[in-house]
């Protein structure tokens, strides 16, 4: 009998780029990999730890996965594997729980496939994480997340990435190129740069220095790969140089996401953030100067402790007032092992949500005045095989995201569309002609 081996992933992109890099593995092993709910022998939960919300579901997903097979092995691994090794363990029906030194070894590992009366656990200090391995993911036709670099060396008050992950450390330029053309030559035509700290890429060999826009150079002339996006990059690392570089490439696209977290210079020097908010002005203007439809995404979060009503309002108004097309809105949860969880100032759980509420709103308004500076333009979208309720998406160079009836000939395409209008309900409309919403 084939053995099976079924995959769930919690956080980000990099996390499912290291999820399909542990499936190869799997593969390569003479497992098939199934569907969650296609009775594996294995289940293998890759986790987050940025909220108290994802510890909970890694609970609910064990819960769920012996519900379908009551014998399978359940193994966790990422950030919340490295954190939180014994609670883990504790949880009814886990086999195997892995820290940042051993994930990538996993198969390895599995030697027997019966069901554990105690979870083994391989959980070594995140000190020994200091190998950077190489990992994109695989299966979707359209876009497949690269990742560059590994870990961080800041030290921001509120984060646990460092504890979970380790240092900071980066592929090499080399070694990304022949990866990029191996994802170009599986037909797929829009890669997206992840990392923990993306802008920080750096290898240094001998007098040789290769930085992020080393990298990003070097990229740009990767044949049959369409489009190129930057996942997320810190203000302080997002400089001029890179800007200018993206406004004339022949395949980065006009879109960045920028972390904020506070418009307040005192929540900012409260979290230990590298920057000012007048520098994330300054880098949103230069990119609007050399971009005009640019997309700049957000992260933000709210209810940091000693955030006072007034400290958010500064950063409401800062956003306001910001030429920014889109915001990801993160209440503050504390975190063991943090500074933030030791500072006074706690803001209540209603504040918090109401906050969190108010900056969702003005969100949509952004998204919203972004879509309106759309009307009357042209997009290429790169359609995606998505479907829901008869229609599929797609998103432009600059990210906005449009809607057409299903149309297997459009998958994995590139098609040049006119935005013409936004629909009451919110979306941006092109000629009848071609069928296609923008939302």
């Amino acid at each position: 009998m084939n053995k099976k081996v079924a995959f769930y992933t919690l956080g980000c992109k990099l996390n499912y780029s290291e999820t399909s890099s542990i499936g190869r593995l799997f593969n390569n092993a003479g497992f098939d990999t199934v569907d969650f709910t296609d009775t594996p022998n294995v289940y293998v939960i890759n986790t987050c730890s940025v909220t108290e919300n994802a510890d909970k579901k890694c609970k609910k997903i064990v819960k769920e996965a012996l519900k379908i097979n009551p014998a399978a092995f359940i193994t966790i691994v990422g950030c919340y594997a490295q954190l939180k090794p014994k609670e883990i363990a504790e949880i009814p029906g886990v086999d195997m729980v892995l820290g940042a030194a051993e994930k990538f070894q996993l198969v390895d590992h599995i030697t027997d496939l019966t069901k554990k009366t105690k979870a083994v656990v391989l959980n070594q200090p995140v000190s020994h994480a200091n190998k950077f391995v190489p990992s994109y993911s695989f299966g979707d036709r359209t876009r497949t997340f690269l990742k560059v670099q590994d870990g961080c060396d800041y030290s921001c008050t509120f984060c646990t990435i460092p504890l979970a992950r380790g240092s900071s450390r980066s592929d090499t330029i080399e070694n990304v190129m022949k990866q990029a053309n191996e994802i170009a030559a599986s037909g797929v035509k829009e890669i997206v740069l992840t990392g923990v700290n993306l802008g920080d890429f750096g290898i240094r060999e001998g007098k040789r220095e290769d930085r992020f826009l080393d990298l990003v150079k070097a990229l740009d002339e990767v044949e049959g790969i369409e489009r190129i996006r930057i996942s997320s990059i810190e203000p302080n690392l997002l400089n001029d140089q890179i800007i200018a570089f993206v406004a004339t490439s022949k395949r980065f696209v006009p879109h960045f996401h920028i972390p904020l977290q506070s418009g307040s210079d005192k929540i900012l020097g409260l979290m230990r953030r590298r920057y000012k908010r007048e520098l994330y002005a300054n880098r949103v203007a230069k990119i609007k100067q050399l971009m005009p439809n640019c997309c700049i995404g957000v992260d933000v979060i709210v209810g940091f402790p000693g955030e006072t009503r007034e400290d958010f309002i500064d950063t409401y108004n800062f956003l306001n007032d910001l030429d920014v097309s889109y915001l990801h809105v993160f209440t503050y949860s504390e975190r063991e092992n943090t500074p933030a969880a030791e500072m006074s100032g706690a803001v209540p759980g209603s504040a918090r949500a109401d906050r969190s509420k108010m900056l969702h709103i003005l969100s949509d308004k952004k998204r919203r005045a972004f879509y309106d500076t759309q009307i009357g333009q042209t997009g290429e979208v790169l359609f995606e095989g998505d479907v829901k309720e008869g229609y599929m998406h797609g998103f432009t160079r600059n990210y906005v995201k449009v809607k057409a009836k299903y149309d297997p000939i459009l998958v994995n395409e590139i098609k040049t569309v006119h935005l013409t209008a936004i629909s009451p309900d919110g979306d941006v409309e092109i000629t009848e002609s071609e069928e296609i919403l923008v939302h």
